[in-house]
């Protein structure tokens, strides 16, 4: 294994373990923030009792997510020296943002877990709404450092040096809106959608347990909105790569040829050898509408590149399928349990979308970790795109497979541990069954 792929496959690793407790710590707090607002409103015991527990969740991964945050930081500068010497002036002040975002949630957290009966209940709710948010800031300042690397600016080059440094632009890239907005919602609708799993198999062994009931209905009412806005995310960041990086675009779509009507390319099996996307299903006209909104656009395809700087088209295509299809998946599923509910003016108790919704549950998750194949991966071979190659940023230093394997081991036993943790303290929710409710009342649970 060489020292590039190497370096690529560690960092591969540390980020695809660190994203799920980065989107988790994003949406949990949002959920936890739900329920207390309606135990404050209605009075109920049980969403306490679902706050309490989705708080304890919450802190365990934010520990987690501390760890393997910290060990990403070090690979940057321990595997990507050229990058940081490169970038480092230009996109330290999202990190440090990032860092004060990160602080403050801790610190909010741990006002929120321990200051039950110990401050007064405004100020714990308002404690826990500065952990969502600060949460939610912290992401944002991650994915715009990323934005950054797909879209440069804030600098001029010289000699090959960075000069003239603006980092206030660099910050505010082209595509620091879109590819937030598009993390965002990913994190709340991936951790949902995990969350509305976890209750609806319970409901299923006990249809009538009221915390899990509740549970449900507040997981649903957030996944929902968050798997209809999430598409519109994409479109923004489809037109965005359309525009400025059409070579992306081209990969993840398995376009080698360019197109005046480019049609949309669904599954298939991309030969980059004979410039061909085999047994895709195609759909006239739809990624010239997709990318520019004109059936009529002209969409550039990788033949119009230097072979040397083609993303591996075979790896991101499928990824990119997978996000879409994932995605599309939550969305009908979520919106179709609403409808029963608003139907039945209940929680739907049908068997067959309570599966439905379990079989959501490792979605968001798979999504976001297709997605970021499309972002990484699509922009090879440049770590900053246009400007540094991926392997003019790589440490010198051999012998990187052993930490490789090291981390990857490590990284399994943490997961096994957080996993562990975590089937405790479903396992120990309430078992109390739900009372005779009216109908009218449960439609208006559900609604929340």
């Amino acid at each position: 294994m060489d020292n590039l792929l190497a370096a690529r496959g560690q960092m591969a690793m540390s980020l695809a373990f660190h994203i799920i407790f980065s989107a988790i710590g994003i949406g949990l707090p949002l959920l936890m923030v739900i329920a207390e607002a309606l135990w404050l409103r209605t009075g109920q015991a049980v969403y306490l009792t679902l706050a309490r527990l989705w708080s304890k969740g919450a802190g365990v991964l934010f520990a987690v997510g501390a760890v393997s945050g910290t060990v990403l930081s070090f690979e940057l500068g321990l595997l990507w020296p050229g990058f940081m010497r490169f970038a480092g002036g230009i996109i330290g002040m999202p990190f440090s943002l990032e860092g004060f975002a990160f602080f403050t949630e801790g610190i909010f957290l741990g006002i929120y877990l321990y200051g039950w009966d110990r401050v007064p209940r405004r100020a714990h709710f308002i404690s826990g709404l500065i952990v969502a948010f600060s949460g939610a800031v912290s992401g944002l300042f991650v994915v715009t450092a990323n934005a950054w690397m797909n879209h440069p600016t804030g600098f001029q080059v010289v000699n090959g040096q960075p000069v003239n440094v603006d980092p206030i632009a660099a910050m505010f890239n082209p595509g620091w809106f879109s590819e937030a907005l598009h993390m965002t919602l990913a994190a709340y609708l991936a951790t949902a959608a995990a969350v509305a799993a976890i209750h609806a198999f319970a409901l299923l062994r006990d249809r009538g347990n009221l915390f899990h009931r509740r549970a449900l209905a507040i997981a649903l009412a957030v996944m929902a909105p968050a798997a209809v806005a999430q598409p519109i995310s994409g479109d923004l960041n489809a037109r965005l790569a359309a525009a400025t990086q059409p070579a992306k675009l081209a990969a993840f779509e398995g376009q080698f040829k360019t197109e005046k009507g480019a049609p949309l390319t669904i599954l298939g099996i991309p030969d980059p050898n004979a410039a061909v996307t085999r047994y895709a299903i195609e759909i006239p006209y739809g990624l010239s509408i997709l990318a520019f909104h004109d059936p009529n656009a002209t969409v550039t395809g990788l033949l119009d590149f230097p072979r040397d700087q083609w993303p591996p088209t075979q790896i991101v295509h499928p990824a990119f399928d997978l996000m879409v299809g994932c995605g599309f998946a939550m969305m009908g599923v979520s919106l179709l349990a609403l409808f029963l509910a608003w139907r039945q003016r209940r929680l739907p108790d049908n068997k067959l979308i309570l599966w439905a919704i379990v079989v959501c549950g490792p979605l968001g998750f798979l999504a976001i970790e297709a997605g970021w194949v499309v972002t990484e991966v699509g922009r090879q071979p440049w770590i900053i795109y246009n400007v540094l190659r991926t392997a003019d940023a790589v440490t010198p230093v051999p012998g990187l497979v052993v930490p490789f394997l090291t981390f990857t081991a490590l990284y399994f036993v943490l997961a096994a541990l957080v996993i562990y943790i975590l089937w405790r303290q479903i396992s120990a929710s309430p078992r109390s069954p739900a009372p005779a409710t009216p109908p009218s009342a449960e439609s208006g649970h559900a609604a929340a």
